[in-house]
């Protein structure tokens, strides 16, 4: 089983990816609403609570776990690798290297959340990968409002859009890096409001990394799929939010009670 974890839907754009290249996975996806957003929680907060999600995960048999949020990684990856040392952990990180590679005005925009870009491999990352680029960063917690919300277009999206990567496009990035899992789901109005820059999604990345690392697991091989969704927050609003956000999954929603 694949094990994976978000501060509530923005995992979901990882899920899509995990899905489309390991088809036949078993894979158990926490939404964590009840406590999102992470990304203004402290490091021990976020430690404990990530805790406790795991265990939960490694209780329903997961023998990979993908923290698939920029926050809950940069805060608590290592972390998690020292407490559950057996456990292979897939952590995200804002895709600084893809980005120096696309860049033409070497100017990078990273669009992501406060604790992400406060974080000490935040910082690592750049001073290994930024070579001559200036690195331009912005967060943006409206963006983890809106799509917690359903919130993917119109006037309160172009508002924040505008808000938060204008003045990186007007500084000369003509690259601008989805810092947050949740950022890819408003990847498209991005796109229209912000049109000729290069927009970096490192999900399909996470993804062939658990390919990987499942290729040294012995995994029972399935058929069919089989995808658990729960949820810290009301059933009924992930199941709503998952019909909008991943329309060609199908799949119930149950309810997870967490306690810190």
């Amino acid at each position: 089983m694949i094990g994976i974890l978000d501060s509530g839907v923005g995992g979901l754009s990882v899920l899509r990816e995990v899905r489309a290249l390991i088809p036949t996975a078993e894979i158990s996806y926490v939404g964590d609403s009840a406590f999102c957003p992470y990304g203004t929680k402290s490091t021990a907060e976020l430690r404990n609570r990530i805790g406790t999600v795991v265990e939960s995960l490694l209780a329903q048999g997961a023998r990979v776990i993908v923290l698939a949020c920029n926050s809950a990684t940069i805060q608590a990856v290592h972390w998690c690798r020292e407490q559950w040392p057996q456990v292979p952990f897939v952590g995200m990180e804002p895709g600084v290297k893809p980005a120096v590679a696309a860049t033409r005005t070497k100017v990078i925009g990273v669009l992501a959340t406060e604790a992400s870009l406060t974080g000490d491999m935040f910082q690592d990352l750049v001073s290994k990968h930024s070579q001559d680029c200036q690195i331009l960063t912005r967060a943006c917690p409206k963006f983890v409002e809106l799509v917690e919300e359903g919130l993917l277009e119109g006037e309160s999206v172009e508002v924040a859009v505008r808000e938060y990567g204008q003045p990186l496009v007007d500084a000369g990035a003509d690259v601008l890096v989805l810092g947050c899992t949740h950022y890819p789901f408003l990847k498209n109005a991005i796109a229209q409001i912000l049109p000729n820059t290069v927009l970096i999604d490192t999900g399909p990345a996470v993804a062939r990394r658990v390919h990987d690392v499942l290729a040294h697991i012995e995994n029972e091989q399935r058929e069919t799929a089989q995808l658990t969704i729960f949820t810290s927050g009301p059933p009924e609003t992930m199941t709503k939010l998952l019909k909008k956000l991943l329309p060609e999954i199908e799949g119930t929603v149950q309810h997870l009670p967490l306690s810190s």
